[in-house]
Order: structure tokens, then C-alpha cells, then sequence
């Protein structure tokens, strides 16, 4: 694909920048043009286009993102205890003067793809299209696109500026809209893309397509519930929309060519991040919506690409027999390790979604042999003295949620649950946690290398059933949503050397039947099991959390002590507000 060197002036909610089109995309290169004589054409207006996909890279795969989303809730705490972002992961100190530079990136960054939307929405009808299905499909991407950014954002920051047309000089003032304004313009942007955009675009497999709106509409209409009062027909209207539009995706997979893989296993091995159901529809089968990259980092984003999978692991090399590699991954970035809670929500004798998604042992891959000061430094008999680990066949660490019994006997490192937690789940151990495989990336060439070229899933099939199954069991239609979890279940059940198909699906209906608040927690649990790390989490508490934000959170994680409820929205950074002459008007979110 051609690299795209234009540039074109942006704005963010307050600030100027400048905006380079998305890379990834079959583009042109117009030179020094301007936008107006640029964005004539149909083809020089699909740079408008790939430009509005650019930003969205700065957070999937990233670590802004990864922090915003993920870190701060009940399944991830600062790998190894380190105070690192503790803003975003213990709460501590968060301000609208230091909100993190995550915040602050994402706040920006998304504005100014909003504007670049806008200003193609706004423009689309001088762009010279003579075909109207192409423009509203190129209308249609541009839509899907700012409804994208901007349920980003109200989760995030709630009701801040909502702008719909092209801001193209420094604006002073800025008003605030109610969330529901949001969400009025995010479904009806959805909609139209759920009706314009084609199945596939070919190549171009991670452009937004039908599934990838339809998807995200499931998803805007089950978060836009929550904001309406409990036992409202307005909040059962929104749930009866997620769980229809979550249906509707679901039965119409083989139109959009997507489908559950048959195994968690199948889901995370590297080898099937880009293989579709068939030739004809590529990127991941399971995906609805992908950000693609490349091995080539001259069309990518950034150098860096796809960083996910450093950001879960634990330090293996240097350990007795072990030595970096890119079977193992590149350990040297560590920011999240899991909670006791979220490790221990798995049966992993039942549930093969922890094999798939964790890691407990290290094969050796290196020659060691045990000697007496080794032995020391890890706790070991004198019997291991003289041990030989073979790479290939050796276990040379293991690091798991049960617990071992005789460690000192083994010849290999040993670390078990009670070496790494307190009984009530604080973390222990500042050295090692059991790391989260998922994003594990074989295709980078150096054992040691930052940037990762695997596609992102930014959402994926599976969700749609736990979408289905939460608004169902908010109609209380508790058998309805049995079924959709279930579906899941069965995918996830162990298989040999005994099926545990049946023991999986015979507990979700009684824990749905246990009352409203543990038919919830069975579901917040049951999207924990499935969807850790994937950007979600943060969203997910909020939602389903709102009147018991922080106690929740505390409940599940000891080790964050600083969260207060108001933190369910972030802090609108400082600089932004200083540059408004009506700040104190506009003003802050709650608490800040």
C-alpha cells in the first residue's frame, strides 16, 4: 500500500495539531495540495477518511490505552507493585492539573479525530461523488468512525463539548451536552453505518464494516441503558435494543463472514491472528471490528505498532534454564499483573479460557545445570544440586494459582499462589505474577524487539452474546440469557480427557437465578473470564458499578485503597480548561 505523506490541519476540543492520514490504508499522496482541492475528488477524499482511522492506533496496542481501560479495576494491579501511572491504577494524586499523560493523550488525540470526521461529513457532498453508494459508504465509515471516538469519550469524561461540525480556527468557549445528547448522535451515526457500510471492503480488512457497526451499536445501546432510571420503559427500551442488535449480529455471522473459534485455544494461538473463515473475508474469524498492522513499520502507525504483547509479563530470562525468546515474549515492559480475584474466578480444571489466556510454566531453552549457590538463591535441597535442565524438555519455572506442595525439592523455579498474595488477595511477591498470554506475538524477529505486528481484536463476536445475555437477564429473562452465556461456556469447557460441557453450563443458570446482584456478578465474572485484557474492564465497572464504584473496586482489589466514586469519570485536563475564556462556566467533572 502507498504511503500517504499529506497533512492536514486538525483540531482537538481546544487545541490545534496537525493530523498525518492513517498509513495502513490504500492512499494517495497529493502532495502539497490543500484539503479543499484535495477532498474534490472521490479519490483524494479517501484521505479525509484514512485520516479519521489514524488516532485510534494511539490507543489500541498502546500503553494509554491499555491504562485508561484496563488498569484500576479488579483484575490488574502495577505489575510488580512499581509506582508507575498511579493516576490511572491506584487512583493516587489524579487531578485535573496531573490527570496522566494517558489521559491527556486520549482526550486530544480523540477530539482531533472527531474534527477530522466532521470535517469530512461536512465536505462530502463537494467531493465530486457520482456514485451514491460509494459516498455514503465513504459518509458511512466517516460516521461509524466519530460515534467510535465519542462513546470513548463520554465513558470517559461523561458530558463534556459535543461538536458535530468542523472547527477550523481556535475556539475560546465551549459548552457542555448531556450524555444522552451523545448517545443520540452516536446511535444514529451507527445506524447509518450499520445501513451503508458494505460486508467486507477485501484487503482492506480493517476499515469498519456492517458487523463492526452493528457490533458497536449492541455495545452503545446496552452502556446508554444505565444512564436511564432502574425499572424506566427508557432503560428497557435500551436493553431490548442491545440484546436485538447482539442477536441480530450473531445470527447474520455467516452473511458477515465471522464466527466463534472452537476453542479459547484456537482464539489466542498467534498463528490464527489473521485467518478468517475463508479467503474472502481475512483478519481474525472472531473479529467485528480489527486494527490491522504490518511486519513493515514504514506503513504502520508507528514503529512501535502493537505493544499488548510485553505489557502482561512476567520476568523469565536470566531465570535457571531460561533466556529471552519469541516463544516467550519480550519481558522487559512490564505494567499490569492480575488480581487474586480475576485468577481465581477460573476452574481451570473445567474452564480451558485459563490455558489459553495464562501462562504457569517455562519449558527450558537454554542448558543450565543447578548448583549450590543457585540452589540457595532459590530456596532449593541440596538434591537439586547437579540437576541438568535440557531445553526442549525441562520445566525450568512455574509460576501458578495453586499450590505446590515440597518447592524446595523441585528442580525448577517455584512460585505458587501463596508466594505471590495475602490471603485476602493484596499482593506479595514483587518479582512474579502469573502473566496473561493473550497478545503474545510471534511474528516480531528479535527475542528483545518493542514493536509487535499482530492485529488488534478491538471487538470481537463473543461479545455479542455477553451482551445479549446482560440485557436479557436486565428484562429479566433469565433463561434467555442462560442460553447466550452458555454458548460461550460450551466453547470454553475443557474437552479431554473428560468433556466439561456439561459441568460448565450446569451452573450459569442457578448463579443467574441467585438474585439481581449475584446474577450480575455471575455476568461480570463470566465477561472477566472472557474478555481480560481487552480493553474493557474499566468500561464494564462503570457501567454495571455506578452507585458502588469505588467500594466495589476496594472489595475485589486490596491493593488499591485511593479509589473514590467520582473517579468513574476522568478529570478534563487543566490545560484544556485554561485555554477557555469560559472555564469556570464549563467547569470540571465532579470532584475534580
Amino acid at each position: 500500500m502507498r504511503r500517504n505523506i499529506y497533512k492536514i490541519t486538525g483540531l482537538s476540543l481546544l487545541t490545534v495539531a496537525l493530523l498525518s492520514c492513517n498509513k495502513r490504508l490504500d492512499e494517495v499522496n497529493p502532495g502539497g495540495a490543500t484539503s479543499d482541492a484535495t477532498w474534490s475528488t472521490p479519490q483524494g477524499f479517501v484521505t479525509n477518511v484514512n485520516g479519521a482511522y489514524r488516532e485510534q492506533r494511539a490507543y489500541y496496542g498502546k500503553e494509554d490505552g491499555l491504562l485508561v481501560s484496563e488498569g484500576g479495576t479488579d483484575l490488574w494491579f502495577n505489575a510488580n507493585k512499581a509506582n508507575y501511572a498511579n493516576q490511572l491504577t491506584r487512583y493516587a494524586n489524579i487531578s485535573a492539573a496531573s490527570p496522566s499523560g494517558a489521559v491527556i493523550n486520549f482526550f486530544t488525540l480523540f477530539y482531533r479525530s472527531i474534527n477530522i470526521c466532521n470535517a469530512g461529513i461536512s465536505r462530502i457532498d463537494d467531493a465530486g461523488f457520482t456514485d451514491v453508494a460509494e459516498k455514503n459508504r465513504r459518509l458511512a465509515e466517516l460516521r461509524f468512525l466519530r460515534a467510535f471516538y465519542y462513546w470513548h469519550i463520554v465513558e470517559q469524561f461523561g458530558g463534556v463539548s459535543l461538536r458535530t461540525t468542523e472547527t477550523t480556527t481556535a475556539e475560546l468557549t465551549a459548552q457542555r451536552s448531556p450524555v444522552s445528547a451523545f448517545y443520540d448522535l452516536i446511535v444514529s451515526d451507527l445506524r447509518f453505518a450499520a445501513d451503508n457500510l458494505p460486508n467486507g471492503w477485501g484487503q482492506e480488512y480493517s476499515r469498519a464494516t456492517k458487523k463492526s457497526a452493528l457490533g458497536m451499536l449492541a455495545r452503545a445501546y446496552l452502556s446508554r441503558a444505565y444512564y436511564a432510571p432502574a425499572g424506566s420503559a427508557d432503560r428497557n427500551n435500551y436493553f431490548t435494543l442491545a440484546r436485538n442488535t447482539a442477536n441480530e449480529v450473531i445470527t447474520r455471522k455467516a452473511e458477515f463472514g465471522v464466527d466463534l473459534w472452537a476453542s479459547p485455544a484456537d482464539l489466542w494461538n498467534p498463528a490464527n491472528n489473521r485467518v478468517g473463515v475463508n479467503a474472502s473475508t481475512p483478519g481474525n474469524k472472531e473479529g467485528l471490528y480489527i486494527i490491522s498492522n504490518s511486519t513493515n513499520t514504514a506503513i504502520d502507525y508507528d514503529l512501535n505498532a502493537n505493544r499488548l504483547h510485553a505489557w502482561f509479563l512476567t520476568q523469565y530470562n536470566g531465570r535457571p534454564g531460561l533466556v529471552t525468546s519469541i516463544q516467550y515474549g519480550f519481558d522487559n515492559q512490564r505494567r499490569l499483573q492480575p488480581t487474586r480475584y480475576l485468577l481465581e474466578l477460573f476452574n481451570e480444571q473445567m474452564d480451558a479460557r485459563y490455558a489459553a489466556s495464562f501462562q504457569e510454566r517455562w519449558i527450558a531453552n537454554t542448558p543450565f545445570t543447578w548448583n549450590a549457590a543457585t540452589a540457595a538463591t532459590y530456596g532449593k535441597a541440596s538434591s537439586v544440586v547437579g540437576t541438568q535442565l535440557v531445553p526442549g524438555t525441562s520445566l525450568a519455572m512455574e509460576i501458578t494459582k495453586g499450590v505446590i506442595a515440597d518447592k524446595a525439592t523441585k528442580p525448577w523455579v517455584t512460585v505458587d499462589i501463596n508466594d505471590m498474595y495475602e490471603a485476602d488477595g493484596r499482593i506479595k511477591s514483587t518479582t512474579d505474577f502469573v502473566p496473561l498470554k493473550k497478545f503474545l506475538d510471534y511474528t516480531r524477529t528479535l527475542p528483545a524487539s518493542q514493536p509487535g505486528y499482530n492485529d488488534i481484536i478491538v471487538m470481537r463476536l463473543a461479545e455479542m452474546y455477553l451482551i445479549s445475555a446482560e440485557a436479557e437477564f436486565q428484562l429479566g429473562n433469565i433463561a434467555a440469557a442462560a442460553t447466550q452465556i452458555n454458548v460461550l461456556r460450551a466453547r470454553a469447557a475443557v474437552k479431554t480427557p473428560q468433556d466439561q460441557t456439561a459441568a460448565m453450563q450446569a451452573v450459569t443458570l442457578p448463579a443467574l437465578s441467585a438474585g439481581n446482584a449475584a446474577g450480575l456478578q455471575f455476568i461480570m465474572e463470566e465477561r472477566a473470564r472472557e474478555l481480560c485484557g481487552e480493553h474493557l474492564r474499566w468500561y464494564d465497572l462503570k457501567r454495571v458499578y455506578s452507585n458502588n464504584f469505588a467500594s466495589y473496586i476496594k472489595s475485589k482489589n486490596k491493593d488499591i485503597t485511593d479509589v473514590q466514586d467520582f473517579h468513574r469519570l476522568r478529570p478534563v485536563p487543566l490545560a484544556e480548561l485554561n485555554a477557555l475564556s469560559n472555564a469556570a462556566e464549563f467547569g470540571n467533572n465532579p470532584g475534580y
